[in-house]
């Protein structure tokens, strides 16, 4: 009986040293130093109690299992030589980069919303500089980690994430982060649509809502947009791996 088939960018024969990552619907194929893992807003307003999205009235229980399986994701990722990228999710003190009310994101952005319910909370919630913005304490990037602002759901807009990422030679993303029905799967579907190949580790992301939309998420992704793996099976792949050498600089 032959071999499952193994997805993923070749650059060259085989793709010196590869591993492969254990995902649905299929193996993946990741070669580390094309390979970059993307903490998706893993800030104080979605993942703290007393941050944003604590206070617009979502359920943040499971985000403490979350960032610890993140930090064990981040821990095998740098071992291993991948870049690691954050994106940091918010606006200017002003509100300006959040667009007025001829924007959607005015009208759908529950930070937004919950401010104008509760006015004492004006300039508070995601802006730049406050600690509601700031990454949590017990994630903080590390040096030679990469940090890229956007101001709307997906890392791709209007931002350099895409640039970084090419000047890099990065091929494949790996996902962790908060919210998985919005934020990641946002930027996943756009990172599809780049060329990128994109795979989620479920047990590192934390939805907005019900556990079925975990489920929904995770079912969108193997089967239109990339692929679904876990922290043990990341963890166990790249450790396969020997540590990139530094690139050289020119």
């Amino acid at each position: 009986m032959s071999a499952p088939p193994v997805a993923g960018h070749v650059s060259r024969p085989q793709a010196l040293g590869s591993v492969t990552l254990p995902a649905r619907p299929e193996p993946l194929s990741l070669t580390p130093h094309e390979t970059a893992i993307v903490v998706v807003d893993m800030q104080n307003a979605y993942a703290t109690l007393g941050g944003y999205v604590d206070l617009a009235g979502f359920d943040i229980s499971g985000a403490q299992s979350t960032i610890g399986a993140i930090a064990k994701a981040l821990e095998a990722a740098r071992a291993a030589g991948l870049l690691v990228v954050y994106l940091q999710n918010g606006w200017d003190q002003g509100y300006e980069e959040a667009g007025g009310p001829g924007s959607p994101n005015w009208h759908k952005s529950n930070a937004l919303k919950t401010m104008r319910r509760h006015p004492e909370l004006q300039g508070t919630l995601l802006a730049k500089g406050t600690w509601d913005y700031a990454i949590v304490d017990s994630l903080q990037p590390q040096p030679g980690d990469l940090l890229v602002p956007k101001t709307r759901y997906s890392g791709f807009f209007n931002s350099t994430l895409d640039s970084t990422l090419r000047a890099r030679g990065i091929r494949n993303l790996v996902f962790v982060g908060i919210a998985t029905n919005v934020c990641v799967e946002s930027t996943l579907r756009d990172a599809f649509h780049l060329e990128y190949f994109a795979v989620m580790l479920e047990d590192a992301t934390h939805q907005l809502g019900p556990a079925s939309i975990q489920e929904a998420a995770a079912y969108n992704i193997e089967t239109f947009f990339g692929w679904v793996s876990t922290v043990g099976d990341f963890c166990g792949a790249v450790s396969q791996a020997a540590p990139a050498s530094p690139t050289p600089s020119i």
